[in-house]
């Protein structure tokens, strides 16, 4: 299994920020991408069709015979995760539980926000995991349901995202919160963006590192993290580097040259994209 890549999906783009984190951690692992662009944004769908469209994302990751699962979609790990795991046989990833217990051992005033599509902050997911570290911490939730399509039009740095931002932070910087999570894998894409709105004393928790610690510690744990050459993968051929250097597959639902371009843009590398659909390759 050390051999197999590893698997993320997500929504649309955001994702992309789990797996950049990922090629900077694992530069030997082989990594899939799926997208579901054709279906964004899961924030505002209900819980139903969230559960449904994430197993249908795993079939398509499954059938790349990946070894793990990174669920790299908030509203996907608020709702789906105890289902894929169920019907799963190898190990899957959110990113609630890792970006909650970072937020719980950096908050100093016990004040935490916590911004993220309707769907995740109406499941409480981010609130009933803090608790979990920390009972005492406070935590303000806000939906901001407009940074999705925003980061996914390209929009990242523009005065309407700004004043976006402003009208939906503004109930967060009132409570005096020193600590926000970035509970939507495309509101780093916005970091500036929000880290202007609500100052330097405030602190962003992006929960893609914490996501990469968890996975390389799930495939250490098993022995299944590629560092070197696996089998019949000589580096002694002529022309092939001393260490391996992983290889990076994008598929999405929909829509790739959009796709395309931002990627390319965030990971500074040319990628290539191929358009699958998620309804016949359920799990």
């Amino acid at each position: 299994m050390n051999n197999n890549p590893i698997g993320v999906f997500d929504s649309g783009l955001g994702g992309l920020t789990v797996v950049k984190e990922m090629m900077r951690q694992f530069p030997c692992e082989d990594i899939v991408y799926y997208g579901d662009t054709a279906r964004l944004p899961y924030g505002t769908k209900s819980k139903e069709s969230i559960i449904r469209f994430s197993r249908e994302n795993a079939g398509v990751l499954v059938r790349q015979r990946v070894k793990i699962i990174v669920v790299a979609c908030n509203s996907s790990s608020s709702y789906a995760l105890p289902a894929l795991k169920k019907h799963l046989k190898i190990p899957v990833v959110g990113v609630i539980e890792p970006g909650a217990k970072k937020a719980a051992a950096l908050t100093r005033n016990k004040r935490v926000g916590v911004i993220a599509t309707s769907a995740t902050i109406g499941s409480r997911a981010y609130v009933k995991a803090i608790h979990k570290y920390a009972a005492s911490v406070r935590v303000w939730g806000q939906a901001c349901p407009l940074f999705v399509p925003l980061v996914e039009e390209g929009w990242t740095d523009t005065p309407v995202t700004l004043a976006v931002a402003r009208t939906y932070l503004a109930p967060l910087k009132k409570a005096g919160i020193d600590t926000l999570i970035l509970g939507c894998t495309h509101y780093p894409l916005l970091k500036e963006t929000i880290q202007q709105v609500m100052g330097k004393g405030v602190v962003l928790i992006d929960s893609a590192r914490e996501v990469a610690g968890e996975v390389q510690r799930i495939l250490e744990g098993r022995r299944w993290l590629r560092t070197r050459w696996g089998r019949g993968e000589s580096p002694r051929r002529r022309g092939r580097p001393a260490s391996r250097i992983g290889r990076h597959q994008f598929m999405i639902s929909d829509r790739p040259q959009a796709f395309e371009k931002i990627a390319r843009e965030f990971l500074g590398r040319d990628i290539r994209v191929r358009v699958v659909k998620p309804g016949s390759h359920s799990t």
